[in-house]
């Protein structure tokens, strides 16, 4: 058996633009086919959500449907009856190599000084897509455009994706991706249809998070997974990921045993945060928060019950940040949480 199979390797799932299967947005799926058919389809679509729940899936799935349908008259779409393209279309394959010529992708790229990822989208490659609009669709039918997410767009890139709006090219579509409505500039989003996506059932997610790293939906580990992640496929592969999910299992083992504490098995727990490796120290605080977000909803709504977990968080969280920005010992920081909790507990 593989490392991936057993949990112990790298989860690599397949990027949006490769993913031909999506799991528990039948709604907005058909919401899309059937403006698409109708001969009303909005110039411009926002898929709004929590983050890996699907949103830049459905953005690629809308755009292959289009590109490999560009009239929406034909009999193939009013057959449809979702969004399919089967993975042998040309359509399909030259989306997932990115050379469709009638797709355009707009995302944070690498900064070629640094050889990081950027952190915003370039307001020079938003300006790109007045060109790209501006040109003759290479098979005649659609232009698309998929900016993913429109929250990383800095105002210049807000204020020039505003201009395209404002004056939307025929036969061409935007689909814009937010994880979140309020990061959206209210003049981007009166503009757009926008076509909210629930969190996944978790049965949805474990379907979805299965298919992705090629194992059982039924297997154990990847139903646990999908059981708390509240609906986020990307926070359930993260947790199959170098065992993070059992690295969440021993922390909360410890977390429901105080006030006792046992200082054996924290200084093990320290170990296994030890290094630079961000995701272990990323599981445990998300892992932390969590626990005491679920007892602050079983606390009475009493000021010093909220005041005393609202201090616990607040310091956790700072400290958190501390050993993150300048790598310092992991250890210190999974003593000190646990006895302020031992001397405060919030539960």
């Amino acid at each position: 058996m593989s490392d991936a199979a057993e949990g112990t390797g790298p989860v690599e799932p397949a990027l949006p633009r490769q993913t031909t299967a999506l799991y528990g947005h039948t709604e907005a799926e058909l919401a899309l086919l059937d403006a698409y058919r109708s001969g009303r389809f909005a110039h411009a679509w926002l898929f709004i959500g929590p983050p890996g729940t699907g949103k830049a899936t459905l953005a690629y799935r809308s755009a292959r449907f289009i590109l490999a349908h560009g009239d929406p008259r034909l009999p193939s779409v009013h057959c449809a009856t979702s969004l399919a393209v089967q993975p042998e279309h040309p359509a399909t394959r030259r989306i997932a190599a990115q050379s469709h010529p009638d797709l355009l992708v707009l995302e944070c790229t690498i900064n070629e000084k640094t050889g990081k990822l950027r952190q915003d989208i370039q307001v020079d490659d938003v300006r790109r897509s007045v060109a790209f609009f501006g040109s003759t669709p290479a098979e005649g039918g659609w232009r698309v455009a998929i900016v993913d997410t429109v929250d990383e767009l800095n105002a210049e890139g807000a204020n020039a994706l505003l201009k395209i709006l404002e004056e939307p090219p025929r036969h061409a579509v935007l689909l814009l991706v937010s994880h979140s409505a309020g990061r959206v500039l209210p003049t981007i989003r009166s503009r757009c249809r926008v076509l909210p996506l629930r969190p996944l059932a978790s049965v949805d997610v474990a379907r979805a998070a299965a298919g992705a790293i090629g194992r059982d939906p039924g297997d154990p580990e990847i139903t646990a997974a999908a059981a708390v992640v509240e609906g986020s496929v990307r926070r359930a592969l993260e947790l199959l990921d170098r065992n993070a999910l059992e690295l969440r299992n021993c922390i909360l083992g410890l977390l429901e045993r105080l006030p006792i504490v046992d200082p054996h098995a924290l200084h093990g727990l320290g170990e296994r945060l030890y290094g630079t490796d961000a995701s272990t120290l990323g599981t445990f605080v998300e892992t932390v928060n969590e626990w005491l977000a679920a007892r602050l909803a079983r606390e009475p709504q009493l000021p010093a019950a909220l005041d005393r977990i609202a201090r616990i968080w607040q310091r956790f969280n700072a400290a958190a940040r501390d050993v993150a920005e300048y790598n310092l010992e992991r250890k210190p920081l999974v003593f000190n949480v646990f006895r302020w909790l031992a001397e405060a507990p919030p539960g």
